[in-house]
């Protein structure tokens, strides 16, 4: 039997080489003034931009720009809101990595109201039910790792410790369209490879054995996960390989963002909201030092307590797709997860949390700001000596 489920709203999705050719004419479609939220400079620095402004040029489409050179706070927000409120914007494109295209989300749910952010961010302020309206959003990402381009949050942050990192959430703010090229990934430094892929993979990972997974969600990651297994690494070493190694990556990225926006994620992405809050450490860098220690406490816990819980058997199942083999039994396949995991970690030069001068002393603290949206749908409920153990594993 399957059992019942449903699918939140989805982007066009426009997957390929080159296909950011046609960003000019979807824009064109929408009206005569585009807002381009951008990077602080590796795409405006690239041949892709001046053919993109000419290209709107030749259209009649005025363009104004607004950067976003960090992860987004409430305060930049509210200011490109303030400043573009009134310039009469037909649509909204962000071209850049998860925060960029998180930062442009935000702005198009507020520009035609011109409210503040902070009215509507979960666990923030009033939370007023959002309404809309929101403008038409066309989505470029051009690092393989959030998956933003196909979800219906934007993640703000404030940092310090009581700061925060919390969504702006609702369907109206998924892009009409997502423009995914994965030539537009070639200058990724080696860091940001590393860090964007463990995401996509955690998160790829984390949809997987999500209490909210169903079977349309579980066949997206998979594949993805299989994509991640061939792609990763090609790209990572450069040389022939890195060009179909970064198509793989960025479909596996985009099948993220679509599994997580359907099944939420887990334990890694509970802790990524106070890790991030609190510390200048870059979200793909906790996912990628957490995940290997994250699924061994996730697996102790579920052999202690519910064996017989999906994910027992998924956890499995993702052994023997990053390994391409079978193995004779679930224990064994969840060795060679774990094995994998700690291996591609270390591998990656993925930083410990004591680089960002994280401490024993400081987890009590993170770990009372862990349990929101994705920590509830982690496979089962961790208790604070569990999560701890979590963070001690990679201190």
């Amino acid at each position: 039997m399957i059992t019942p489920f449903s699918i939140s709203r989805l982007p066009r999705i426009e997957f390929g080489a080159g296909v950011i050719s046609k960003l000019p004419e979807l824009i064109a479609q929408y009206g005569k003034q585009v807002l381009l939220v951008t990077g602080r400079r590796s795409f405006t620095n690239s041949p892709h931009w001046p053919v993109l402004l000419a290209a709107l040029a030749k259209a009649g489409v005025d363009w104004e720009q607004a950067r976003v050179d960090d992860e987004p706070s409430p305060q930049l927000i509210d200011k490109i809101v303030r400043q573009f409120h009134s310039a009469g914007i037909a649509v909204v494109v962000g071209i850049g990595g998860g925060s960029v295209l998180d930062a442009a989300k935000a702005v198009t749910g507020l520009l035609p109201s011109g409210d503040s952010v902070m009215d509507y961010l979960e666990g923030v302020g009033p939370e007023k039910p959002y309404h809309g309206p929101a403008m038409p959003f066309i989505a470029v990402p051009t690092t393989a790792g959030t998956g933003s381009e196909a979800t219906k949050n934007a993640v703000l942050s404030v940092r310090g410790h009581d700061g925060f990192k919390k969504s702006f959430r609702h369907e109206l703010l998924v892009p009409e369209y997502a423009l995914v090229d994965p030539d537009l990934l070639a200058t990724c430094p080696p860091l940001q490879i590393a860090a964007n892929a463990m995401d996509a993979l955690t998160q790829l990972l984390e949809s997987y054995v999500s209490i909210k997974a169903n079977p349309f969600t579980d066949a997206l990651a998979e594949s993805g996960l299989q994509t991640v297994r061939e792609g990763l690494f090609a790209w990572y070493a450069g040389g022939e390989l890195a060009a179909p190694g970064r198509a793989k990556m960025a479909y596996a990225a985009l099948l993220s963002g679509v599994c997580l926006a359907q099944t939420g994620l887990g334990s890694v992405h509970g802790l990524a909201s106070p890790l991030g809050a609190f510390f200048p450490i870059p979200h793909g860098v906790v996912c990628g030092t957490l995940i290997g220690a994250a699924t061994r406490v996730n697996l102790c816990a579920l052999q202690e307590r519910d064996s017989n819980n999906p994910a027992w058997r998924k956890y499995a199942q993702a052994g023997a797709i990053l390994h391409r083999r079978s193995f004779t039994s679930i224990e064994e396949s969840h060795a060679a997860l774990l094995a994998l995991l700690d291996e591609w970690t270390e591998r990656l030069a993925l930083p410990r949390l004591n680089a960002y001068q994280i401490q024993e002393s400081d987890f009590k603290h993170i770990i009372a700001n862990c349990r929101g949206g994705s920590m509830k749908t982690n496979p089962l409920t961790l208790s604070d000596a569990e999560i701890a153990d979590v963070l001690r594993q990679r201190l």
